[in-house]
Parts: C-alpha cells; structure tokens; sequence
C-alpha cells in the first residue's frame, strides 16, 4: 500500500488522520510542521503528502511551494486539509500546488476518497 506523509501541528489531528490511514493499510510518516515535513519528504518514497495549512514558521502553502520546486518532491501529490474554509482558501492551496483541498472537519471516507484519486 502506498506511504503517506502526514504534516500536521496538532497532536490530536494528526493522530486522527493517521488512524484513518492505518486502518486503511496505508503506512504513515508523521511531521509536526513544515521543516520537519520537507525532510522527511525528502528522504523517503512517499505516495502522498497531507498537510495542514495553519503552522508555525512555514505555513501549510509555503511548505506546497518548496515541494514543488524541489526535484526530489515535485511530483508528489499534495491534500491539504485546512480549518480555513473561504473560497479563495481553496484557490490559493491549490495555485501553491495541492491537488485536493479538504476543509476540517472532514470525514474518513472524504480524506480515503481524496488520497485514492491521487496514487490509484
């Protein structure tokens, strides 16, 4: 099954989001924020990566745009999943480089459907 690196500033977030994925059969790497994130990115073969947007230092779009100018991570696909809900939110995630944009509170089912569209 495929790896997924989860970036996720809150413990209980990022837990829920790895029991979704887990019990899906999916392997997860997790990062507390966007420097540990784009290390870890690096130095694995990731299928995914989810990102929250709201974190310190390098925020969530930030982090979407330093994937994508690295050769290494360029082509991985990027859901971001955000409390922050406004349209332009979303156009703005996804002019960064994600490929979904999942507003919080999402479902199991919502974040499952999202990751199979991108690696299946």
């Amino acid at each position: 099954m495929a790896t997924v690196l989860v970036v996720e500033d809150t413990p209980s977030q990022l837990e829920l989001i790895n029991s979704f994925l887990r019990d899906s059969g999916y392997t997860v790497i997790k990062a507390y924020d966007a420097k540990d994130g784009m290390s870890k990115a690096i130095n694995h073969h990731l299928d995914a990566i989810i990102t929250d947007v709201v974190m310190p230092e390098i925020s969530g779009f930030e982090f979407c745009r330093q994937l994508k100018k690295n050769p290494v991570t360029q082509k991985v696909p990027i859901i971001i999943c955000s409390s922050k809900n406004q349209p332009i939110d979303r156009i703005w995630g996804m002019r960064q480089g994600a490929n979904v944009y999942l507003t919080k509170p999402f479902t199991k089912q919502q974040l499952l459907n999202a990751l199979k569209s991108l690696v299946e």
